[in-house]
């Protein structure tokens, strides 16, 4: 029960690995919120776990503005906000992406984490305390070909860990990030363009461990770094990628 009393909201939490994380988080005691743009998954998950369902478009100010609305209202306060709703563009050259599949990846991938932090972190501040945690990605570390603007926004997301957890740690906040590589996840065909055993053997071959990874490995390492053991723990953009960045 190592978040036992503590309130967390996981974004992007209805599938994939902010499913496994927000389960993890609710079986070791923490009151998890299901936030997420479907809103019909959010509700089963939160009544699996016992957990709190939103609805929320965090590429949206008046969105992310009812999602800490509802924390606050029921909580009173938010330990924990694990920054996992993603997007992607199609693998295409560069100049063949859409600026409006730019946009977007951009608006879910980047300017999310700019809102949370503006309706979240007051609270985290008022409170001296708090854990932020966002999924990045190995694409950021080791860009893939023809998945640029993809690339670009996790390495971003990289970079702004670290500046938060500069900032934010007088207050008593911590900041991390952690870079998974490709999962069982409803990107997954998105990032490969397609979803064939000759594509699935090229990404694993990439893979020194030889696996993808899964939500459960998101879960452990989300796990520790948002509880009370990583306390000494700030500014880490941590991979979890079974060897792939080496």
């Amino acid at each position: 029960m190592r978040l036992e009393g503590k309130t967390a909201i996981v974004t992007g939490a209805a599938s994939g690995f902010g499913a496994g994380i927000a389960r993890r988080f609710a079986a070791e005691g923490a009151e998890v919120m299901i936030a997420d743009m479907n809103y019909t998954a959010a509700r089963a998950l939160a009544d699996e776990v016992g957990g709190l369902a939103c609805e929320v478009d965090v590429s949206r100010d008046d969105s992310v503005t009812e999602m800490a609305r509802l924390a606050s209202t029921t909580w009173g306060r938010v330990d924990i906000l694990v920054n996992n709703a993603g997007t992607t563009h199609l693998p295409a050259f560069m100049e063949e992406v859409s600026e409006a599949e730019f946009d977007r990846v951009f608006a879910v991938n980047a300017k999310s984490v700019y809102l949370t932090a503006r309706h979240i972190v007051p609270m985290m501040k008022t409170a001296e305390r708090g854990a932020i945690l966002n999924v990045a990605s190995t694409a950021g570390v080791s860009p893939r070909p023809r998945l640029n603007w993809y690339n670009a926004s996790k390495g971003w997301m990289i970079t702004a860990t670290r500046a938060m957890a500069v900032e934010l740690a007088p207050f008593g906040v911590r900041v991390n990030a952690i870079n998974p590589v490709a999962g069982e996840t409803p990107l997954l065909k998105s990032f490969m363009g397609e979803d064939t055993p000759e594509v699935r053997a090229r990404f694993l071959a990439t893979i020194p461990l030889g696996r993808f990874s899964t939500p459960e490995d998101m879960a452990n390492a989300a796990l520790f770094l948002c509880s009370d053991e990583a306390a000494m723990v700030t500014g880490v953009a941590m991979e979890v990628d079974g060897g792939r960045c080496i």
